[in-house]
């Protein structure tokens, strides 16, 4: 029995030692909802479409680069699709972070 423990423990100490902990930023997302208001109209609004293979600004196809380019300040109202991944979003709003006057809202 002794010998099955000690295994036991070195299997423990070895998964201890050679996961990794991460750790995982967080990204600010304003929800649309029914009822609310923006506090001050934005001079520029942009409506992204955004799906697992397709970007679109306005009805335009655009890449990601072309995006983060075009827009410095408005507001940028995201919709995505059915079959648009968390990690599509999430790199695009990263792409967005950290430009002051532009504000992104994620669509329902």
């Amino acid at each position: 029995m002794t010998p099955l423990i000690d295994v036991i423990f070195l299997l423990l100490m070895f998964f201890m030692l050679t996961s990794t902990f991460s750790s995982f930023g967080e990204i600010e997302l304003n929800q649309a909802t029914a009822g609310t208001a923006a506090a001050a109209t934005p001079s520029e609004r942009f409506f992204v479409q955004l799906g697992s293979e397709r970007l679109a600004m306005n009805g335009t196809p655009i890449t990601l680069d072309e995006l983060t380019t075009r827009v410095e300040t408005g507001q940028v109202l995201i919709s995505l699709d059915a079959d648009t991944s968390s990690q599509r979003l999430v790199d695009l709003l990263v792409r967005l972070r950290g430009r002051d006057d532009l504000n992104v809202t994620v669509l329902e």
